[in-house]
């Protein structure tokens, strides 16, 4: 631990404004959890941002630790401080019990189900509700004695930490503060469903930037805003609001295009393998890749594989799909339920179709190398990413990534996907019409060579304009005032 957290501005570059070529303000991250700084290679799109962000100012990066307090709640939580290069970590060491019911029960039985238009999953309880407010006054009261000055520039992650700057407020913090959204935001009239919407809009009101991954997203949140008080933002997205200006935007998140590309390109041995394996059969890969969801409609995805060799029996022999579901939140038990159906589903069409040559429907429930992963994704001829409601979605761009650019595979894309706003050029489906997603994968692997390599090269275009580096700066700018 640090002798003196507190005493760091510094080293990691808090802004000296004496002229223009005073170093930037220092960047302070907060998330649920704390990225592996040491090794970005097998992170998420998430902690890649946040961390090439930090590497690029200098900062500091607040997360909740793995390890946890099982003393009383009532003792302050311990933070243990580590440097690496330009970006500092502090791990909060939080009580077990509160922390679970924070976690498992009102941001994954609460938030998750409300923000993913699943009314029927929410699950509400004050006791959960108590401790995610508690936990999130522990994260302020941590942050608050590690900030250098008010010229730090505070950034919430995800819905985890909606009242963190409420919190933060409680305690005098005047430092400007923004939060992203990193999943969907309902629409009003599912919004007011949760009994606590009116304390949820009021605490991300006391932000200075509130950033969506899409412009539904955003067009939701400023719509349920006006509904609860009647706030209501002007042609450029901001609203007086708590003595503040509070701008509402769009920062659509992106991946390393390039960093990514390099990876499929190098796949690993058995990788390679497995698709010569193929090639010499005559087989085509469906690849779907997804944590292991409700929202991800992983069942319905295996019943249009069903139906895809039932409507278009040409594919029997000739297609397999591969679908890579990696535990997550395995404590609630909606996961364990949908984990039961897929596999029920995998068994049910590989007894009916498969032979000693031919396995339809592989599954896979664990977690895959990121490195694996793109070799992965470039050796399949389709891509499936089919959510019934998704913040973005960056498996699809970085199935888009992955691909040989002289002989692309078709990226086969739910319009619930934040990521379809962007993608226009994959093919858009309804998720929960099983027909319309087979006869999706049909065109797709039917699809000639010339439409698939311009399909792909205009989506490849895209996705390198719109990457990670460009949501960090914009955001950053945003939350920075810099004109």
């Amino acid at each position: 631990m640090a002798d003196d957290p507190t005493d760091h501005g510094d080293v990691l570059g808090v802004a000296r404004r004496t002229g223009d070529d005073a170093m930037p303000r220092r960047l302070v991250v907060v998330s649920n959890r704390l990225g592996n700084v040491r090794d970005l290679s097998q992170a998420g799109g998430l902690a890649v941002g946040v961390a090439d962000a930090l590497a690029e100012r200098g900062g500091l990066w607040l997360g909740a630790s793995s390890e946890h307090q099982d003393s009383g709640a009532d003792e302050p939580p311990l933070i243990r401080m580590e440097r690496h290069g330009r970006i500092e970590t502090a791990a909060l060491t939080l009580p077990r019990e509160e922390y679970s019911a924070y976690y498992n029960g009102y941001a994954n039985t609460t938030l998750w189900p409300l923000f993913h238009y699943r009314l029927d999953l929410v699950d509400h309880r004050q006791e959960f509700l108590q401790a995610y407010r508690q936990i999130n006054a522990r994260f302020a009261q941590a942050l608050a004695g590690l900030l250098s000055g008010n010229d730090d520039l505070i950034w919430v992650q995800d819905y985890h930490l909606i009242p963190l700057a409420a919190e933060l407020r409680r305690l005098g913090v005047r430092n400007r503060i923004g939060f992203f959204l990193h999943i969907p935001f309902p629409p009003p009239d599912l919004f007011v469903a949760t009994p606590d919407h009116a304390e949820l809009i009021e605490n991300f009101l006391q932000y200075d930037v509130v950033g969506f991954q899409t412009e539904t997203d955003v067009a939701n949140f400023r719509r349920s805003v006006h509904a609860t008080n009647s706030t209501s933002f002007d042609a450029a997205g901001a609203a007086e609001a708590n003595g503040r200006t509070v701008l509402t935007k769009c920062f659509p998140i992106g991946i390393d295009v390039d960093s990514f590309a390099r990876m499929a390109s190098e796949a690993a041995e058995d990788v390679q393998i497995d698709s010569m394996r193929r090639q010499i059969l005559g087989l085509k890969q469906i690849i779907g890749v997804d944590r292991l969801d409700y929202s991800k409609g992983l069942p319905g995805r295996m019943q249009a594989f069903a139906r895809l060799l039932e409507r278009h029996p040409e594919h029997e022999r000739a297609a397999t799909y591969l679908q890579i579901a990696s535990p997550t939140r395995e404590e609630v038990s909606a996961y364990a339920e949908i984990r039961g159906q897929l596999e029920a589903t995998a068994g049910a069409v590989n007894g009916r179709y498969a032979d000693l040559a031919w396995t339809p429907i592989r599954y896979i429930h664990r977690a895959v190398p990121r490195s694996r992963l793109a070799g992965l994704l470039r050796a399949s001829q389709v891509g499936l990413v089919t959510p019934l409601r998704d913040g973005m979605n960056l498996v699809a761009m970085e199935y888009i990534a992955a691909q040989d650019e002289s002989d692309p595979g078709v990226l086969v894309l739910s319009r619930f996907a934040g990521a379809a706003e962007q993608l226009a050029e994959s093919l858009i489906v309804n998720p929960y019409s099983v027909d319309e997603v087979a006869d999706a994968m049909a065109t797709a692997l039917a699809m000639p060579l010339n439409e698939r390599i311009e399909r792909h090269g205009a989506l490849l275009k895209r996705i390198k304009r719109n990457d990670a580096a460009e949501w960090r700066r914009s955001f950053i700018k945003a939350l920075a005032d810099e004109s």
